[in-house]
């Protein structure tokens, strides 16, 4: 069955339209004959909104309860079983209330996506899990219910529904978005302009990073080369040289002065050695283009000029930033440079720009290698001075009347070979040899213009000339040759020395190096291939590139195995042997990530298991002892009740039916502290946040200790808390309780709050022996109890139920010394000051 398509609206605040544009898409379908249905789909008492569901199926709702509350979820089995085309599902962040068939409702869309149907649904830029940090920086407000980004950017669709500030607090004062009663105070908080053009920005810079990935991947399916100058993309071309710094910076401000460009630093490792980078100023370069927002890349490349336009051409870049020369001026005599090459042939859909520096002029600082991949034009120049030269040359000397002697003639014959030597290589050497001494023999060795010689004297020079001409042109190929092997070494020792820094830096992630692989070889795609055996088939463990997929290493242009079942795949170009040895290098290295990341993978099961065993061991325990002694109580009672050989007054009987009472109370208090920490291990505590005064839920909280055993100093003035009252009530039942059990007879526990700026802090002290430093920490764990629990109650869970749920509300709690001796437990919560208030449906769902 094909999988189905996702559709997504995406908005920067609550209000744009998300809902109404979805349930619009829903008309249109409908009317044109698709079978589409409301999964889910949550109006929020907006009257458009509501108007908007008329005339759509709309699948039943799942009734859910929790915590004496009743929910409505969607009903995924109902969906399934309905098997619509197209299903519409609102609020893809949301979390779904405990007990339902998945914990998010992203996992609920997964699963109708798995079953073909197609979904549509809607979701706010501020829920984005990888924008919390930046999201509650400019709110205030840590959002709790959150998508991942891969969901999101795996939809086949997304659209941005977009609306700018004044029209949407508008639409806000006009009520359209909330109750009149809560409209002022979402203008002045939440809604704000400014928190809203920053919503917005956010929203726009991500659609328009995934509409960048969609353009990559059609010009890469489509073989587009010429850039389409869709935003600025400002790539940086660095020698390793001084001049780098300046350029980073200067390109830097470049992309500052438009909002979403992009710089992209590029060093080109030349295989010939016509570069003199060094190696610890590309490493702080590195960490400048870093530092600065860009991204640095590593490529190799023969031909600077057309490696460095290649790259650029091949990331949509818009302009280029180079330094002028640092050669000095006689070096110009070996060609334009690169700078000028670059601006010659980027063609109009590149610009070029070339930045002034300190070193401009003052040499490369390292020798020019001269390599043996001399490049078609200085092949075409050595076979003209081969061939052509000597032709020249006898054409002056013999419309000249001077006759310089055959030894002389034979010396500038000889410089001709060793200039084209030099240029070309050693075929056009052995060529000019050849036409020199033919015309040596016909117009300079007696007897003139014929091919026969008749002093044995000549016939010793014409044969020392070509032995010489070979010769030269044999050391002069060698020295080339062994200066290209130098500098395919030096090139490939840089490659491996950023593979290894790399690694030192903590770069293990396995799509990041094949990555690097793809960059440094050019190539299309990469992808590392595995399989158990021999016979299985191959599977893909990574992959990176918008080529061709690879399936087998057959079907890959270069194939490197790393031991028998596995190896590293590339498409895109045929690679020459000599590059092998450094593919080698990284293929090695890809399987030590890909191992790593699976030791990794199973040591943190390993250690979840660790922590479930000590769990249960714990529970165990505690089952074992302290949930065993209340039941034994409890059967002691009842089977006192039920003998019929003794005659029970009034008196005896209510007092072993307060023994029974009290058990099964003790029992229930640690039965609720054991489920409460089971829901904190398994992370489905889902607090429902809502604005409170202590007042109302601190005084609930005494209900478990005896009458007097503690006084309440909690003032009316104190500001309204955001906290999930039950959860608070459970939180300071447990610390209250536990403070009772240590404190002194006659000596309440104190409880009291204060407001400190934005936080609110609930202060219970007692008076009794008091905890250490070095175990104040021990003391919220599981299953501790601290001195071995001398009152021998509980199973040593209450301090860490408490921590749990107060820091799945946003607080604190700590323990502290109390003047005097004993301890105080400082309960710190989120003052309700300046947030947005709470949405009028939060009795009927669960946010986190």
């Amino acid at each position: 069955m094909a999988r189905g398509k996702l559709r997504i609206y995406l908005g920067a605040a609550p209000g744009v339209g998300k809902t109404y544009a979805m349930l619009s898409e829903a008309h249109r379908r409908v009317e044109r004959g698709t079978d589409c249905v409301v999964a889910f789909v949550e109006h929020h008492d907006r009257p458009r909104t509501e108007v908007m569901l008329h005339g759509l199926e709309q699948v039943t709702r799942k009734d859910l309860e929790y915590r004496g509350s009743a929910f409505t979820e969607m009903d995924v089995d109902a969906v399934l079983e309905r098997a619509p085309a197209v299903a519409l599902v609102d609020e893809l962040a949301h979390t779904n209330v405990p007990g339902s068939r998945n914990a998010k409702r992203w996992q609920d869309v997964e699963e109708l996506l798995a079953a073909g149907i197609d979904v549509v649904s809607t979701v706010n830029i501020q829920h984005l899990e990888s924008l919390g940090d930046v999201v509650e920086s400019i709110t205030g407000v840590r959002q709790r219910e959150t998508v991942p980004d891969e969901v999101v950017r795996r939809a086949d669709q997304i659209e941005l529904v977009d609306m700018s500030p004044q029209a949407l607090r508008r639409r806000m004062a006009h009520g359209n978005i909330y109750k009149p009663d809560r409209i002022d105070a979402s203008l002045s908080n939440y809604f704000r302009p400014g928190n809203l053009t920053a919503l917005r920005e956010l929203a726009l810079l991500w659609v328009a990073d995934r509409v960048d990935e969609y353009l990559q991947q059609y010009r890469g399916e489509h073989n587009i080369r010429s850039t389409w100058q869709a935003r600025e993309r400002i790539v940086i071309g660095l020698t390793g040289g001084p001049e780098g710094r300046t350029l980073i910076r200067r390109a830097a401000r470049m992309a500052a002065k438009g909002s979403g460009s992009e710089i992209l630093a590029v060093y080109i490792a030349r295989s010939d050695g016509l570069t003199g980078a060094s190696p610890k100023e590309l490493a702080v370069q590195r960490t400048l283009v870093e530092d600065l927002g860009g991204t640095f890349h590593h490529v190799i490349g023969d031909d600077i000029p057309a490696a460095l336009l290649d790259f650029a051409r091949g990331v949509n870049a818009t302009q280029i930033v180079l330094g002028s020369s640092r050669r000095k001026t006689w070096q110009y005599v070996f060609g334009p440079g690169v700078g000028a090459t670059v601006a010659r042939e980027s063609g109009p859909d590149l610009d070029v720009h070339i930045v002034t520096h300190g070193e401009v002029a003052k040499g490369r600082g390292l020798p020019v290698a001269r390599g043996a991949r001399l490049g078609r034009s200085r092949v075409i120049w050595g076979w003209l001075v081969g061939v052509a030269g000597p032709a020249l040359l006898t054409l002056l000397l013999t419309h000249v009347d001077a006759d310089l002697g055959l030894a002389n003639d034979m010396l500038l014959f000889l410089t001709l070979t060793v200039a084209a030597a030099l240029l070309g290589g050693l075929l056009p050497a052995l060529a000019s040899a050849a036409v020199g001494s033919l015309l040596l023999n016909y117009y300079f060795t007696p007897p003139l213009h014929l091919w026969t010689i008749s002093n044995n004297k000549n016939i010793v020079a014409i044969a020392v000339f070509v032995g010489v001409a070979v010769s030269v042109a044999s050391v002069v190929d060698l020295a080339a040759r062994r200066t290209h092997q130098a500098a395919r070494l030096r090139a490939e020792s840089e490659i491996l020395s950023f593979l290894a820094g790399s690694v030192l830096r903590g770069e293990t992630s396995l799509d990041a190096l094949l990555e690097r692989v793809r960059e440094t070889f050019a190539m299309e795609s990469v992808a590392l291939l595995e399989r158990e055996s021999d016979t299985d088939p191959w599977t893909c463990a990574g992959s990176v590139g918008d080529g061709r997929p690879l399936l087998r290493p057959e079907d890959a242009d270069v194939d490197m195995p790393v031991g028998d079942h596995m190896a590293l795949a590339l498409s895109g170009r045929v690679l020459p042997a000599e590059d092998r040895r450094v593919l080698a290098a990284f293929a090695a290295q890809a399987a030590v990530v890909l191992d790593r990341q699976r030791l990794q993978s199973e040591a943190d099961q390993a250690r979840t298991l660790a922590e479930g065993n000590r769990i249960r061991t714990a529970l165990l325990a505690a089952v074992s002892h302290d949930l065993r002694t209340p039941l034994a109580g409890i059967k002691a009672s009842v089977s006192s009740l039920r003998s019929d050989d003794v005659e029970w007054s009034e008196e005896d009987e209510a007092e072993l039916l307060e023994g029974i009472e009290a058990g099964a109370d003790r029992l229930e208090h640690l039965v609720g502290n054991l489920l409460d920490m089971s829901r904190l291990q398994t992370g489905t505590v889902t607090p429902l946040i809502r604005e409170i005064d202590l007042d109302e839920v601190v005084p609930m909280a005494l209900g478990g200790v005896p009458d007097g055993s503690a006084e309440l100093d909690i003032p009316e003035t104190l500001p309204m808390v955001a906290v999930d009252k039950g959860l608070l009530e459970r939180a300071v039942a447990n610390i209250v309780e536990n403070a009772v059990k240590y404190a002194p007879e006659g000596e309440p526990v104190k409880v009291s709050a204060s407001a400190l700026g934005e936080r609110v802090e609930v202060r219970v002290v007692d008076r009794g022996p008091g905890v250490p430093d070095t175990a104040k920490d021990r003391i919220f764990a599981p299953f501790q109890r601290y001195g071995d629990a001398p009152r021998g109650a509980g199973v040593g869970l209450g301090l860490a139920v408490a921590r749990g749920f107060v820091e799945a509300m946003g607080g604190t709690l700590a323990a502290e010394d109390t003047p005097g001796g004993g301890l105080t437990m400082v309960l710190t919560l989120r003052a309700a000051a300046g947030r947005p208030p709470v949405r009028p449906d939060l009795t009927a769902q669960v946010t986190s």
